[in-house]
């Protein structure tokens, strides 16, 4: 049995008494202090001994000290006797765990004293009743936002989407709760409007994963960032094309409604320096990297300086396998642009293979077509296995009925990047994985059509990584 003594003067200490009382365990004995003795009907005398002294008192609280407690647990209206009974028992039991109810920003060094602040415990109360707030497990575990609940709302990006396709790194959805009745959670099981989904993981990701699941249309570049960015290395970029690019990179701007970062790096050509310059107002930044030395982290850096959400880069740019595998470590969305008109792209084309990496993008992709007016094409090679593909357009159908938005889904008997080449002008989208770092060659005898993406390079194409 462990004791368990329980200081009490007033109207939360009597309060508290109460709650224990009612909360049953045989495993338990509490011996209980208090300064003016109150009756407790349904205590059990087995479990509950009552003591009337001042707990300020070192004589008479050594001697109740000489048992073997656990914990004490200590609630006070007044600060000055909490202290003082605090530095009793430390007297008696240097190492004694004491918990306190805190009601003046008592500060505390010793590492067996816990302070529970009442304002806090108030106040994390009362945030629970707000929308669109997270709701953080406040009693179980270390407290810290490490277990959290989310209402996924009707038009969420989690809506529709099987549990086994969502990247789950560092986190993890635990249990789902659907119309008051508890649901485990599986791979094959999907997400509903409404859920409530309990997560499990590293609260900085959480907080994340909390944005990511309230994120409704309208709000791409986010969750990756806030900003677009243009990067161009003169050394690589054809300088008769850097100012079409540009171009192109303001529309890209001013349909997404967000700032635009141009970092220009091993800067020449003074005209065309100049030319840059010209677009600088209150929403686009020209940075010119003058330095030439160690680029890849100046890159990263400014990907989290300028929370970039969206990189914007030339054919050439993604062409070059250094900077291609950067991009890819750097887990943002990227916008490879080509000789080809973008204001005048209608059609946004999807390939299905034989993984369901499409159904971990697919909100972005609706989110950036509905910013930038395109129309969805799915495009569903027959000749290959149907079982995953007919799971991912089933899932696409879903969220189209939500967002309002029609899909095309194109059966082609015939390689569909085939088909796509004899089209004037699209854009097409992909997962952007590991695999697409890869060098050329080795994926030259490919049927792989993600491995294959090069085959359009002369189109528009947004790689979009598949982890938050």
């Amino acid at each position: 049995m462990k004791k368990i003594l329980i200081i009490s003067d007033g109207d939360a200490g009597e309060h508290f008494i109460q709650r224990v009382i009612e909360t049953y365990t045989s495993e338990n004995i509490y011996y209980v202090v208090q300064s003016k003795a109150k009756e407790y009907k349904d205590a059990n005398p087995a479990r509950f001994k009552f003591y009337e002294f001042d707990s300020t008192s070192f004589y008479k609280l050594s001697n109740l000290l000489k048992m073997e407690f656990v914990q004490v647990i200590i609630a006070m209206d007044d600060q000055q006797d909490v202290e003082n009974t605090i530095k009793n028992i430390k007297m008696v039991k240097k190492h004694l765990r004491v918990i306190v109810l805190n009601n003046w920003d008592l500060e505390n060094e010793d590492p067996n004293v816990v302070l529970v602040n009442t304002n806090e415990i108030l106040a994390s109360r009362l945030l629970d009743y707000l929308p669109n707030v997270p709701v953080i497990a406040q009693n179980v575990g270390i407290g810290e936002g490490e277990i959290m609940e989310v209402l996924v709302p009707f038009g969420s990006s989690f809506v529709y989407r099987h549990i086994g396709v969502i990247e789950q790194k560092n986190w993890r959805i635990v249990a789902i709760y659907r119309n008051r009745k508890l649901l485990m959670p599986s791979r094959r099981r999907m997400i509903q409007p409404n859920d409530m989904l309990v997560l499990v993981g590293e609260p900085a990701v959480l907080k994340s994963v909390y944005r990511a699941i309230k994120r409704e249309l309208g709000q791409f570049p986010e969750p990756f960032g806030s900003n677009l960015y243009l990067y161009v290395d003169m050394n690589v970029v054809n300088l008769s094309t850097i100012k079409e690019l540009i171009r192109r990179a303001v529309f890209a701007h001013k349909k997404f409604k967000h700032s635009l970062i141009i970092k220009i790096v091993n800067p020449r050509d003074i005209e065309t320096l100049q030319y840059i310059k010209e677009f600088r107002n209150s929403s686009v930044i020209v940075d010119i990297e003058y330095k030439s030395q160690d680029l890849k982290n100046t890159f990263f850096s400014d990907i989290k300086v300028y929370h970039v959400g969206l990189v914007i880069v030339s054919s050439e740019m993604f062409t070059d396998y250094d900077i291609r595998k950067t991009l890819y470590e750097s887990h943002v969305p990227v916008l490879k642009l080509s000789d080809r008109s973008f204001s005048s792209v209608k059609d946004a084309a999807l390939i299905l293979s034989d993984n369901r990496d499409l159904e971990k993008i697919s909100t972005t992709i609706f989110d950036i077509s509905e910013q930038m007016g395109f129309n969805l094409e799915i495009y569903n090679y027959l000749n290959e296995h149907q079982e995953a593909k007919e799971q991912v357009i089933e899932h696409y159908y879903n969220l189209a009925t939500i967002f309002s938005k029609s899909i095309k889904v194109m059966k082609e008997s015939q390689n569909p990047i085939r088909t796509l080449r004899q089209k004037d002008n699209f854009i097409h989208i992909l997962p952007f994985t590991y695999k697409l770092t890869k060098r050329r060659i080795y994926s030259f005898l490919s049927t792989d059509s993600e491995k294959l993406y090069y085959k359009l390079d002369d189109y528009h194409q947004i790689f979009i990584p598949v982890q938050l």
